[in-house]
């Protein structure tokens, strides 16, 4: 595609606004956002109000628009705008991870079907580019583990609990107040966002889809000091992580836990709204990417590197599916973890196959042990209803 891209955009939130004000620094006329399709007739706007329009087939059906940008937070919209986009012969850059990691295999069908180009680096880990390294640089099967904090929200919250002594629910709102977390935070602090980020990061470094729902997932939204205290003490912070490793050479494993790190570990020092990612291999051990996973402007440069790539015809190849032999998920695997509970009745649920450390005092019950990921993934369900917070410990690190 060498030549002008006209750009029909879904939304103009956050990401969508910083998309607007990255293009207008950038020194090109190869690049236009000729129409923005939005929901609201009635927000203001400061930009000439003649470019916005509230009607997807003034974009999906527009033969001058060549590139689609979506950039909306309703995943089943998401969808149809992507899938549509994609089957009327228009490449399309996606931000939009939920959407993205449970429909994954159709997507790329769409695709190779109709020879399209669908990008989507800006979803996963803000303005560090994983993916494309992951497809270019690590198109082999050498990879063996990709762990990462992939989430700006959560990470920011945790940053002001440990260095700022402030309790949760002030640390949420400071990151609401910075627009860093939403009104309704549930997508970032209970890890769904980082669980869809890891899916899509699964699928391009192992060549495996596994679904959102088959996976282990829980977040911070239930942490208070006295967890706070407990990592200190070990000389640890509380990190959200989502983590992809090879047991062995045909089976991997993955989950979105929180996660207690010492500082000999790369993202230990990893604070605020940035994101950071480890990715090892059998030779070439371990290399660190480091960046801003939150806020318009940063999405909005990794949505743009997308926007350019396709300029220069640019496809993920999906080597990883394509040309290997891919790993299989396997829950079996033994994790390491910090409970801390309320109820003794709660401990009932935990198959523990062996005990570490056990606390029991007026306020704080705690015990550290061994349990295995398929008796966690049996419980997920009623683990919400619970009053517990989970952690892996750090034995749980080479």
């Amino acid at each position: 595609m060498n030549s002008k891209l006209n750009i029909g955009l879904f939304g103009f939130g956050v990401v969508g606004r910083g998309l607007y004000d990255v293009i207008k620094h950038v020194q090109t006329t190869r690049i236009e956002i000729s129409k923005i399709v939005v929901k609201d007739r009635f927000k203001k706007r400061l930009i000439d109000s003649d470019i916005f329009s509230f009607c997807h087939n003034d974009i999906l059906h527009d033969n001058n628009i060549n590139l689609v940008v979506e950039l909306i937070d309703d995943p089943t919209e998401s969808y149809k705008i992507v899938s549509s986009a994609l089957k009327n012969g228009k490449n399309v850059v996606s931000g939009n991870k939920k959407m993205i990691a449970e429909n994954l295999p159709e997507l790329i069908q769409l695709q190779k079907t109709f020879n399209v180009s669908l990008l989507y680096d800006a979803s996963a880990c803000g303005s560090i580019p994983v993916i494309r390294n992951l497809e270019e640089y690590y198109d082999n099967d050498l990879l063996t583990k990709i762990t990462g904090i992939l989430n700006g929200s959560s990470n920011y919250i945790l940053s002001s609990l440990f260095n700022s002594s402030q309790i949760y629910s002030e640390a949420l709102k400071e990151a609401q107040e910075k627009g860093f977390a939403e009104s309704n935070p549930t997508f970032d602090v209970d890890g769904f966002d980082s669980l869809y980020k890891l899916v899509i990061l699964t699928l391009h470094g192992f060549g495996v889809y596994i679904n959102p729902s088959d996976i282990f997932r829980i977040g911070i939204s239930n942490i208070n000091n006295k967890d706070i205290e407990y990592a200190k003490e070990k000389g640890c912070k509380i990190k959200l992580v989502g983590e992809v490793y090879k047991i062995s050479k045909d089976q991997l494993s993955l989950y979105v836990i929180p996660r207690l790190v010492n500082q000999s570990k790369y993202i230990y020092n990893v604070e605020q709204e940035y994101n950071g990612v480890v990715i090892k291999g059998e030779f070439y051990d371990k290399q660190f990417m480091f960046g801003k996973g939150a806020g318009g402007n940063p999405t909005g440069s990794a949505v743009l590197s997308d926007i350019t790539a396709l300029s220069y015809n640019y496809k993920y190849e999906y080597k990883k599916l394509e040309y290997f032999n891919p790993p299989v998920y396997n829950t079996n695997n033994y994790l390491v973890i910090y409970l801390r509970y309320s109820d003794t009745n709660e401990l009932k649920h935990f198959n523990f196959t062996e005990i570490y450390e056990k606390h029991n005092g007026n306020s704080f019950n705690y015990v550290t042990g061994k349990i295995k990921l398929s008796s966690l993934i049996a419980i997920k369900d009623i683990i919400p209803s619970l009053d517990v917070f989970i952690a892996l410990t750090n034995n749980n690190y080479e």
